[in-house]
């Protein structure tokens, strides 16, 4: 029997690694609350993506379930070059020089082999190496080397990361590196393709070129240049991640919360899943516990009305892997459970709504299916129906209805295969999957029905709303809404 898999209403998106990619591990995550699998590629061979990919699928296969995978890939990487020691200390106010030259670095320059660097630095712009802990400030620059003031010193070591937060480089988002990745990974049949150093909406719609429909574009958000196009990279993204670790390191570590807030109400105004990254249970990586700090912050991304939290070091090489996912399916449990949450969520999507329109006409917004959409999920209030059923081949109904948190359950039937596993992702939805052609509305009716009374979902008398697109046997927009009475 397919697993209901709707005691939460927000994903949980795990990262597999080392500690985590056997079979019986993977099995012991999904129990304990995991959606959505992500495969980091930045590390591992090809080998052990397939064997981990496999062993998701074997899981899924066992509990007749939907389970989405996401490949992350990895990105551009700035970098320094290496140094004669292989590290160098610096002290604050001292000059440093980085430069294309070839030589050894010391503690006066090293190797910078970023040309896109020097094309678009300015005066006063601000490098920052390893993460932040070194800060340098631009006083003079040329084509071949920029020369900086050291405004927070430490020790520097080989090919240290490096970020620029100023202005936007002329660098594609996907590396050599990334388009062998994500050709390996479409090949596997991934469900999502995870986007690293996005700046522009071009980024995105280049990559979507290249994929062709074979997976969907979560778009990371980490850089302050993408910051000022976000409403257009949501648009063009199938899904969003806050990746707080890098953007933390790019903008005041103050704003971060901010970002997070703003890129939540963005989503849901426009209907695109949102996942919450990075840290969230850092301290679970060795503990068994994690601290107060860490379970308000997965508390507050759920009252922001997140769709998703992202664990990453926790279930890659953390010691509580199993531990971690249970605790965090609890906090969410627990948010859900509370009063306040609903009514955050109505009064923000309100609150959301009422600001875009006071500046847009409603009419150039509210199409047939947006309207179908809003209209089941307040037919289901008013009636006390018990689900919102949609049959759905993209996955456009479902999202709409999804981002308005509904208090009533969720249920997508798709003939689509992909998209089924793809709607692990969005907040409180649950997908069957239905045969190839369907005919009639009354088909969808039947497979709702003795799907929802096998999983004690509904009972003899309750009501549900049905959405589809008529006639469902072409498809087309959603234009039907109907109440069925379980018989």
């Amino acid at each position: 029997m397919e697993k209901d898999n709707s005691s939460k209403r927000v994903k949980i998106v795990s990262t597999l690694g080392p500690a985590t990619r056997e079979l019986e591990m993977i099995e012991k995550l999904y129990l304990a609350g995991v959606n959505v699998f992500r495969l980091n590629f930045s590390h591992g061979a090809y080998e052990e993506q397939k064997y981990t990919y496999d062993n998701i699928r074997t899981v899924a296969k066992k509990y007749n379930t939907s389970i989405a995978v996401l490949a992350d890939m990895q990105g551009p990487k700035l970098r320094v070059g290496k140094f004669k020691n292989d590290k160098a200390t610096l002290v604050p106010n001292q000059k440093f020089v980085l430069d294309l030259k070839d030589e050894l670095g010391d503690e006066t320059r090293v190797k910078l082999p970023h040309p896109q660097i020097f094309e678009a630095i300015k005066e006063g712009d601000a490098l920052l190496v390893d993460d932040g802990k070194i800060r340098l400030e631009v006083e003079r620059f040329a084509e071949d080397f920029i020369e900086t003031k050291v405004i927070i010193g430490g020790v520097i070591s080989n090919a240290k990361g490096v970020n620029f937060p100023s202005g936007v480089l002329k660098i594609s988002a996907l590396t050599e590196k990334d388009l062998k990745d994500m050709e390996f990974a479409l090949s596997l049949g991934v469900d999502y393709i995870g986007l690293s150093f996005v700046q522009l909406p071009s980024d995105v719609e280049h990559a979507r070129e290249l994929i062709k429909g074979r997976a969907k574009i979560i778009s990371k958000i980490e850089k302050p240049s993408a910051l000022e196009h976000i409403c257009e990279i949501i648009r063009v993204s199938d899904a969003i991640m806050v990746a707080r670790g890098d953007l933390g390191v790019e903008i005041p570590t103050e704003k971060v919360p901010v970002m997070q807030k703003t890129i939540i109400r963005e989503c849901r105004r426009q209907s695109k899943p949102v996942i919450v990254a990075t840290q969230m249970l850092d301290s679970m990586t060795n503990a068994p516990i994690p601290t107060r700090a860490e379970a308000s912050d997965v508390a507050n991304a759920v009252f922001d009305g997140t769709d998703a939290v992202m664990l990453s070091g926790e279930t890659t090489v953390g010691l509580y892997p199993v531990e971690t996912v249970t605790t965090m399916a609890n906090i969410i449990k627990s948010v859900e459970g509370d009063a306040l949450y609903w009514n955050m969520l109505e009064t923000s999507y309100k609150n959301i709504m009422d600001s875009y329109f006071a500046k847009h006409e409603k009419e150039d917004y509210m199409t047939i299916g947006r309207a179908v959409s809003v209209a089941a999920k307040n037919l289901a209030e008013e009636l006390n129906a018990k689900v919102i059923v949609s049959f759905s081949s993209q996955g456009t109904t479902a999202n709409r209805i999804s981002h308005q948190k509904p208090k009533a359950k969720m249920l997508t039937i798709t003939n689509n295969k992909q998209l089924y596993n793809q709607m692990a992702l969005n907040w409180g939805m649950q997908a069957i999957l239905s045969p190839e052609k369907i005919s009639s509305f009354s088909e969808i009716v039947e497979i709702a029905s003795s799907w929802l009374k096998e999983h004690k979902w509904v009972e003899a008398g309750d009501k549900i709303i049905l959405v589809a697109g008529v006639p469902v046997d072409v498809g087309g927009i959603t234009n039907s809404l109907r109440v069925v009475e379980i018989s």
